[in-house]
């Protein structure tokens, strides 16, 4: 119970920090909110019709006020609403939050089903096709802009050939998408598992089991199989914190309504209430993530416990 108590005044602290760094730092972008959304809904930004917007919208309050008056509304679920679309920002939140784990999970999903496999057929043979081929992914995933692998599969599956569609509301508008996230997880995760699985192939349990007579490539899926996992859940937990909004540059390019499309509008609109939900959300979300992560650490490495 100490520890578990622990654990949750931690996450409670770590929480608090965030929030009040989200604060600070939002507070710091240069240019008004006021004065933006005039401009963008087309009226003048006169010093008085901004004066009157910011008395609004409480911005014209002292900091500390502002902050604590947000945190309070924060907590009891009100989080404000949107600058932008006059609409509570819980809600939409809570309208986008699928569309963004559908492509963050969906990637990540298809990332994981090849990695394993890559991986395996990688370490067995370091100088085989599959280790050239998994070292030529992480590279490209490197190298090509997210933005710009999603514009060339649109043109060429979407346009050319036909095969898939980008628009209306069916699955079909999520293909793509999901495959330029695995894309970009596929070599960070492959790469973790077939480093673990070469170093439990040079532990002296694995050559003990190999001078016993096991076959090789069923000794090395195996007992390195379990010492790799163990590896991959911690690149998996650095994947999976940034499924809520980090596939902002996809949801953009193929104009899906999802919580990363509505961070870009919000940064470009200084959507203070949003961009501070966002980041606690954010650092919640991690929290989470990484309580997921160390169970499952534990359940693979018993020394973990």
């Amino acid at each position: 119970m100490r520890a578990l108590a622990a654990e949750l005044a931690r996450a409670t602290l770590l929480l608090w920090l965030a929030s009040l760094a989200a604060f600070a730092v939002v507070r710091a972008m240069p240019a008004d909110p006021a004065a933006l959304g005039l401009i963008a809904f087309g009226q003048a930004a006169d010093p008085e019709t901004v004066a009157a917007l910011r008395a609004q919208w409480g911005l014209d309050r002292p900091m500390a006020v502002q902050y604590f008056g947000w945190l309070a509304d924060f907590l009891s679920g009100d989080w404000r609403r949107s600058f932008r679309t006059g609409e509570p920002i819980f809600e939409e939140f809570a309208r986008r939050l699928p569309v963004s784990l559908t492509v963050g999970f969906g990637g990540l999903f298809v990332a994981l089903a090849i990695a394993g496999p890559l991986a395996t057929a990688a370490a067995k043979r370091p100088a085989g096709g599959a280790a050239r081929l998994l070292d030529a992914a992480t590279l490209g995933a490197q190298a090509i802009p997210a933005f710009f692998a999603g514009c060339v599969l649109v043109w060429l599956f979407a346009v050319e050939f036909r095969v898939v569609t980008v628009l209306g509301e069916g699955p079909g508008r999520y293909v793509l998408p999901i495959l330029i996230v695995a894309f970009t997880g596929l070599g960070p995760l492959a790469q973790v598992y077939r480093a673990g699985l070469a170093e439990a192939g040079r532990a002296d349990y694995m050559r003990t089991a190999l001078a016993k007579g096991a076959d090789p490539e069923r000794a090395l899926a195996g007992h390195g199989g379990r010492y790799a996992r163990l590896g991959l859940s911690a690149a998996l937990t650095a994947e999976a914190g940034w499924i809520v909004g980090g596939s902002a540059v996809v949801e953009v390019v193929f104009g899906l309504p999802g919580i990363g499309a509505f961070l870009v509008d919000a940064v470009a609109m200084r959507d203070y209430f949003v961009l501070q939900a966002y980041i606690v959300v954010a650092a919640a979300w991690m929290l989470i993530v990484a309580a997921i992560a160390a169970v499952a650490r534990r359940a693979l490495d018993p020394r973990a416990g």
